[in-house]
């Protein structure tokens, strides 16, 4: 028995780190079209946020800014991920949604080109974090959903719009995973 649970951890063990290393291989294009994977990230803790800079929960890039701020000197790093996919809200285009972002937040996280969260033309990021194989899937249902993933690239929770960067939640959620050893 001891021998074939030894002989099931040690198959399991590369297919975990397969799994957390195939979310930081996963190709994406920064804001200014700089095309890459979220490999620089790999040991951070990750808030990934779908955006728009024309809805009703747009004021959250304050707070997603302002955690980044507090966080990011014991390794959380915010990635937005502007959206056009509810209600037409990221209309612009890249160069415009950066400068919006910059002039009315003063965002300094990352920010990336617009994606698909959803339907048949979704980022493959969203298929990893929503898809059938996450743990927390299903579809987006609007702007600022988040993602908090791991340092170790696995998916920990989820969040919904209506969560706020700042709410006890999130932020335990954050502080938690921060602590977590990888």
């Amino acid at each position: 028995m001891r021998r074939l649970s030894l002989f099931t951890l040690l198959f399991l063990l590369p297919l975990l780190s397969l799994r957390a290393e195939s979310l930081f291989s996963i190709p994406v294009t920064d804001i200014d079209g700089k095309a890459g994977t979220l490999a620089p990230y790999q040991g951070r803790v990750l808030l990934i946020v779908n955006t728009a800079s024309a809805c009703g929960y747009t004021r959250q890039y304050a707070g997603l800014q302002a955690i980044y701020e507090k966080y990011r000197e014991k390794g959380l790093v915010v990635l937005g991920f502007p959206c056009n996919q509810f209600g037409g809200q990221e209309p612009g285009s890249a160069a415009e949604i950066k400068a919006f972002c910059t002039d009315s937040f003063q965002v300094s996280f990352p920010l990336f080109d617009k994606i698909d969260v959803n339907g048949p033309k979704r980022h493959p990021l969203y298929v990893a974090l929503a898809g059938p194989a996450s743990p927390v899937p299903g579809n987006i249902k609007w702007n600022f959903n988040k993602f908090l993933v791991g340092r170790d690239g696995k998916i920990l929770s989820r969040f919904d719009s209506s969560a706020a960067p700042d709410s006890p939640a999130v932020v335990q959620a954050i502080e938690a995973a921060l602590a977590a050893k990888p």
